[in-house]
């Protein structure tokens, strides 16, 4: 019994870390993109169910722990890209196209080769400038909001110190008080705070697809899959890649019209439940991940009660806690684009036109990112590789 109890504890751990330390993004996203109080609410709620369901499927079939969460790095992709679109229906059209390519990258591996190939500091710098915005809004929250913010902060800094891992859900246990504090209980009883679908029909604008279900589909695959798989294969466990992709793009494919914008691969909570610290018998861990899925099912029930408080939270100091969570990915991500001294140009170009936010032709900043990096890059190494072979 002892045996089966450490990888269940693990797995309730993991499903509770990883829905505490990012359903802020993910509603803050969402609402971004011109979801409803409602329409957030079922998109984290479909995240949740689908996220458990692979999370139980896959490792039960395969009996190795391969664990699922939702793309973090797309949620904040959807918090930078609010002035694209404000149709949620648009937003869904390309929630629906990134699924398909992620299909498509199980069915077809050249395509997946294709995307996990692009520059590490194309990659890593178009991620850092999609963060950048996000994590300034701490500043931002403790000059406007400073009661509020500068409490929550402090939380954070205290809990980075002695329990990381525990920062950032403790940080939205003190918003939560500070926003009980001052709107009252009245966000608890509100329509939204029951669990509940809502279907959104897709529209597929090319302008947002290009701006939106694209970059959504590359920091899915490059910043989420692709670790997901390094962490796996770090612990012993071959994973099977078309499976993975084919099951986490087809939930895309299915949540998307209830507001789910990318599952994937998980990578923090992987190295938790594929590690000894889920079980000494690397055979036994698939329990944790199955675990985390039954956990992510029960949290689900939560998602209605998290998007009423979003709700009546003031929408900067919301921000502010994603930004918080966001701190440690936008420290790897810049320091993966400035690793290589000859790359620090090509790399600072593309953080700087994805952090500016502008829109081109409808296309958003992200997409004109990669593109103009790309463009750096080789203007940059034209002719070095011949130059240093003479």
């Amino acid at each position: 019994m002892r045996g089966i109890l450490q990888p269940v504890a693990t797995g309730i751990v993991a499903a509770v870390t990883g829905f505490a330390s990012s359903f802020v993004l993910v509603l803050a996203g969402l609402r971004a993109v011109g979801a409803t109080d409602a329409q957030a609410a079922s998109g984290l709620l479909a995240l949740c169910v689908l996220v458990g369901a692979v999370c139980i499927a896959l490792p039960w079939y395969f009996k190795v722990p391969i664990s699922f969460a939702w793309s973090t790095p797309g949620a904040a992709l959807l918090v930078a890209a609010g002035a694209v679109t404000d149709d949620f229906g648009a937003a869904i059209g390309a929630f629906l196209v990134c699924g398909a390519l992620i299909v498509l990258s199980g069915l077809w591996p050249a395509l997946s080769r294709a995307i996990t190939s692009i520059p590490k500091p194309l990659a890593g710098a178009m991620l850092a400038g999609i963060l950048f915005p996000i994590c300034l809004a701490p500043i931002t929250a403790a000059i406007e909001q400073p009661v509020l913010a500068i409490p929550v902060i402090l939380v954070w800094l205290v809990l980075y110190r002695v329990a990381p891992s525990w920062a950032v859900p403790a940080a939205m246990v003190a918003a939560g008080i500070g926003i009980a504090v001052t709107a009252g209980t009245d966000w608890a009883t509100a329509p939204t705070a029951a669990p509940a679908l809502v279907f959104t029909a897709p529209v597929f604008d090319p302008l947002v697809i290009v701006s939106l279900g694209l970059p959504l589909f590359v920091v899915t695959m490059a910043g989420q899959n692709v670790p997901g798989f390094a962490v796996m294969t770090t612990f012993g466990y071959q994973v099977p890649p078309r499976p993975v992709l084919l099951t986490s793009g087809l939930a895309t494919v299915v949540g998307s019209a209830f507001g789910a914008h990318g599952i994937n691969l998980a990578a923090i909570t992987a190295a938790l439940m594929a590690s000894p610290e889920a079980h000494r018998d690397p055979a036994k861990r698939w329990i944790a991940t199955v675990s985390s899925g039954v956990g992510y099912l029960i949290l689900g029930l939560c998602a209605g009660l998290a998007a009423a408080l979003v709700a009546a939270s003031p929408p900067v100091l919301i921000v502010a806690v994603a930004g918080l969570a966001l701190l440690g990915a936008l420290v790897s991500s810049l320091t993966g684009a400035l690793e290589e001294p000859r790359h620090r140009i090509t790399a600072i170009a593309t953080f700087l036109v994805t952090a500016s936010g502008i829109s081109v032709l409808g296309i958003g900043s992200a997409f004109w990112g990669l593109v103009v990096g790309g463009i750096v890059m080789l203007w940059l190494g034209w002719g070095r590789t011949r130059r240093q072979a003479v």
